[in-house]
Order: structure tokens, then C-alpha cells, then sequence
């Protein structure tokens, strides 16, 4: 599986040779807004299967060969597969926030609301993003999206958030309800002073200073 990347201008791909520089120049020039263009990359795959069928008979410039008459001295040199395949996924761990969202790449993908506050593991590769919240229970499933800058909602979180928000709504009504029933609160008895107190303290009347009526 190949995934198209665009190549910076005026990068080099002198050092690839054989197969490899094939496919890699492939990608490089069939990139540029020129040239072709790809859904995604499952199209992209169809059209590097189909271009490759032909490139693999022609006669390499450097190697004086066909890129097929190479496989089987290549695969001779190659190291055996592991006996456990590698991830896949692309893994990271956020928290999330009230928006109850999650960001891979550019984009935003919805998370179910219940997951707010906690800690999910995101997995990710080119055809799916995944969320599990703590217990391996998954929270948010979509397609990849390989466009930039977008947002993509599940209808299903879309109305949990709605519903929930709807209840607290209601909570904070019915407690702003009851302070205004009661905004007095409950009684606290306070000790009072008899008011001359202050004016003999700051010698107002007669017999101040630091002196206080008896």
C-alpha cells in the first residue's frame, strides 16, 4: 500500500534506482497539479498497479535490464519477515474537551460525548480513525478523510451532545429556580455593636481614643 505525498519542488530521486525509483517517480511526477490527480488512495493504488504493469517491462536506462528480470535476485537478498506483523495504526492519547472532538491531521473527528474528560487512544491508518476509550471500548469510528481542513460529525454523537446538553440545561434552570425561591439562604446570627463604639474610637464625641463605652 502506497500513500501519495506531494515531493518538495526540486527534490532529488537520483539516489533510487531499479523498481524502487520507479515507483517514487512515479509518485513525485504524477503528483505535481499537472499531472494526475487521486480520489485517495485506493485510486491512487489502482492507478500505480496499472502504470506499473507496463513499467516493469521497459528496459531500466541505468541497469540495462527490466525492473522484472530483477525480482527474484532481489528477494535472494532480502531478510525474512517477522513472524508478527508490524502495527499498522498510527496511535496517540488525548483528552477530550467539551467539544468532544479529535484531531488527526487537519481534520476533526467526532467523539461519542460520553468520552469527555477522559483519556482515549486514537488509531489511525489510511482507512480508518478509530477511539477507544479506557476498557478498549470504542467511542468514535470513521472513514479517513484525505481532504484538509474538515469536520466530520456522527449523526449519533451530534444528538448524544444534543441530549446532554439539554439535561444540563435543565439542572441549571431548576438550581437557578430554587436560589430564587429562597435567595435569602439560611439565617446566621451576627454580633452587633452598639454604634457610638465607633464614633469614641475615632474621638468623634467625647471620650474618645482608645477608650470604649462601658
Amino acid at each position: 500500500m502506497w500513500v501519495p505525498v506531494r515531493r518538495r519542488p526540486g527534490q532529488d530521486f537520483a539516489a533510487t534506482t531499479g523498481e524502487k525509483a520507479a515507483v517514487v517517480l512515479f509518485c513525485g511526477a504524477n503528483t505535481d497539479p499537472s499531472g494526475r490527480t487521486f480520489s485517495g488512495p485506493g485510486d491512487f493504488n489502482t492507478q500505480l498497479t496499472t502504470w506499473l504493469a507496463v513499467a516493469n517491462r521497459r528496459v531500466h536506462r541505468t541497469l540495462q535490464t527490466r525492473p522484472t528480470e530483477r525480482w527474484e535476485a532481489d528477494r535472494v537478498g532480502m531478510l525474512t519477515l517477522p513472524p508478527v506483523d508490524p502495527p499498522a495504526w498510527w496511535r496517540m492519547q488525548t483528552r477530550i474537551g467539551r467539544d468532544h472532538y479529535v484531531r488527526v491531521d487537519t481534520n476533526d473527528y467526532s467523539v461519542h460525548p460520553d468520552a469527555i474528560g477522559r483519556i482515549v487512544t486514537v488509531l489511525t491508518d489510511n482507512d480508518e480513525v478509530l477511539a477507544l476509550a479506557p476498557g478498549g471500548v470504542i467511542v468514535a469510528r470513521h472513514p479517513r478523510c484525505w481532504a484538509r481542513h474538515q469536520t466530520i460529525t456522527d449523526p449519533d454523537h451530534a444528538e448524544a451532545g444534543k441530549t446532554m446538553r439539554g439535561q444540563l440545561q435543565h439542572h441549571q434552570q431548576a438550581a437557578r429556580q430554587a436560589t430564587a425561591q429562597d435567595p435569602s439562604g439560611p439565617l446566621v446570627e451576627v454580633e452587633q455593636r452598639e454604634l457610638g463604639s465607633y464614633d469614641r474610637m475615632f474621638t468623634v464625641i467625647e471620650g474618645g481614643g482608645d477608650r470604649e463605652a462601658g
